[in-house]
């Protein structure tokens, strides 16, 4: 089946980055999960201070170690799974597809692109877009770190790869925010399309025209 992808405008870049870190206090409450490599790594603190309540991220972690480590939290997952994995090697596509699958269908994951000098990048976030589009529209996002990532070079130490201190702060905002309008997506009406709460009879799915009746949101930070 096609998919169509329906492009979000997370939000500026301009006004992202005039946005103030969100505090440890006003965090939403911990229903987040992130599992990565490295480059996760450097954004742990500022994932944990925007509401995740485990950062798994591990240093030369490669892709297919993701559906084992998935398996092994089994219901423990929050509700959301971000996962950035993809910097250190291929990311085939049945392991992507593991991936989501591991994380259950009550869960909604989110795929974070990767920015790295390496022959596999492109590859690599073509099949995280692939593997996404694969799955029912809601359950699967893809959050494009590489597209603000090469546009912002200044958030990278010189290996062009790994987060300086203003880079972690963007990493994780950015996710947050990818988070918090699939939430926004979730809960608003199609056109046209009566409240849930309105409806007489057993609850059905609510559209949503942020997120697309047959495909899976793609979030871009301009």
């Amino acid at each position: 089946m096609t998919r169509r992808w329906t492009v979000i405008s997370v939000v500026t870049l301009a006004i992202a980055l005039a946005l103030p870190s969100m505090p440890a206090s006003a965090a939403p409450d911990g229903d987040r999960y992130a599992l990565g490599d490295s480059v996760m790594l450097g954004a742990k603190s500022n994932l944990k201070a925007r509401g995740f309540s485990i950062v798994d991220a591990a240093v030369s972690r490669q892709a297919y170690s993701g559906p084992a480590l998935l398996r092994k939290r089994g219901e423990s997952l929050p509700k959301d799974v971000v996962i950035h994995l993809g910097t250190n090697g291929t990311f085939p596509l049945d392991v992507c597809k593991k991936i989501v699958k591991a994380a259950g269908t009550e869960r909604r994951v989110f795929l974070v692109t990767v920015h790295v000098k390496r022959s596999w990048t492109k590859g690599n976030n073509a099949v995280i877009r692939d593997c996404a589009a694969s799955f029912r529209a809601g359950r699967v996002t893809v959050v494009d770190w590489d597209w603000a990532a090469s546009r912002h070079p200044e958030w990278l130490y010189s290996d062009g790869a790994h987060l300086n201190p203003a880079g972690a702060k963007a990493f994780a905002r950015i996710i947050s925010q990818a988070i918090e309008r699939a939430d926004a997506a979730a809960a608003a009406p199609a056109p046209g399309t009566v409240p849930a709460s309105t409806q007489s009879g057993s609850a059905g799915s609510v559209g949503s025209p942020l997120m697309g009746a047959s495909g899976t949101a793609h979030i871009t930070v301009r």
